[in-house]
């Protein structure tokens, strides 16, 4: 029976709405469903709401194998700071495009020792520069013996 409703309401909003504006949609229109009553209807009358622009790619594979060893095999713990250094990119959109981040962090305290903030994700100015933040940052600290984890 809201299938047809779900749909009139969908075709109404230009066809745009995702579950979660559907289901005020719904609630404004006088229907009590739950919202994941609304993402089933939706699912059963074959729409979805409009997904806008793209997910990047923080991560690319090598075409070829990598030899190089992991030294850490999955195994994260260490029992005191310096030991272990992490590094990741992440990525935010804004509404002048993507503003990608790379952080390196202590595994011990996991505090970040380390960022960087780019519009894009050149390997030379991103990560790079997170790393150089990050030694910089611990130029009194004992290194000797830092593992820095990487994808």
């Amino acid at each position: 029976m809201l299938i047809p409703v779900v749909k009139e309401l969908h075709q109404a909003n230009d066809g745009v709405y995702g579950v979660a504006k559907m289901w005020h949609a719904m609630t404004r229109a006088g229907w009590e469903v739950g919202r994941d009553q609304v993402a089933r209807l939706m699912r059963f009358a074959g729409i979805s709401g409009v997904v806008r622009g793209r997910k990047p790619r923080t991560t690319v594979s090598a075409k070829v194998p990598d030899h190089r060893p992991d030294l850490v095999n999955r195994n994260f713990k260490v029992h005191a700071p310096h030991q272990l250094w992490v590094a990741d990119v992440t990525y935010v959109r804004t509404t002048s495009g993507l503003c990608y981040t790379a952080f390196v962090t202590d595994a011990f305290s996991r505090k970040i020792v380390g960022w960087s903030t780019r519009t894009t994700m050149r390997t030379d100015a991103l990560p790079l520069e997170a790393l150089e933040h990050a030694l910089l940052s611990a130029k009194d600290q004992a290194l000797e013996g830092l593992v820095h984890h990487s994808d």
